[in-house]
C-alpha cells in the first residue's frame, strides 16, 4: 500500500509517520503542500493520504476537490488541528474517510485504520 503524508510542517510529517502502526507494511512518501500531493497522486497513484487542511499553495480542501474532480481513487484521512464542526462536516461531505485531530498518536491512528479495514 502506498501512503502519502501531506503537511506543510516537517515536524507534523515526522510525527504522523511515527504514529503509523509498526506492523503496517506500507510505502510512505511526503508532500509539503497540496500541490506537491497532487503531483505525487497524478504520477503514480496513492492508496491512502493523511492530509492536513491548513497549508500554503493548495490547502486540504482544495486537494479533496481536485481528487474528486480528477477521479482519483485515493482514500483520505484528514489530520488537522482545525476541529471546528464546519470543517469536520465539510471534509466528510468531500468524501474524506475520517477526521483525526492533531496531535495524533499511534493508538488513535491504528483504531481509525482498523475501523476502515486498512490495517
Amino acid at each position: 500500500m502506498s501512503v502519502l503524508i501531506c503537511d506543510d510542517s516537517n515536524m507534523a510529517r515526522k510525527q504522523m509517520k511515527k504514529s503509523l502502526p509498526d506492523e503496517w507494511d506500507v510505502e510512505v512518501s511526503f508532500a509539503n503542500d497540496g500541490a506537491e500531493a497532487m503531483e505525487v497522486i497524478r504520477s503514480g497513484g496513492v492508496d491512502l493520504m493523511f492530509l492536513d487542511l491548513t497549508m500554503p499553495v493548495m490547502d486540504g480542501f482544495e486537494v479533496l476537490e481536485m481528487i474528486k474532480k480528477e477521479g482519483h481513487k485515493t482514500l483520505v484521512l484528514v489530520v488537522s488541528a482545525d476541529i471546528q464542526p464546519q470543517a469536520v462536516e465539510r471534509v466528510k461531505k468531500m468524501h474524506a474517510l475520517e477526521f483525526v485531530q492533531k496531535p495524533v498518536d499511534k493508538e488513535k491512528v491504528t483504531n481509525v485504520l482498523r475501523q476502515y479495514g486498512l490495517l
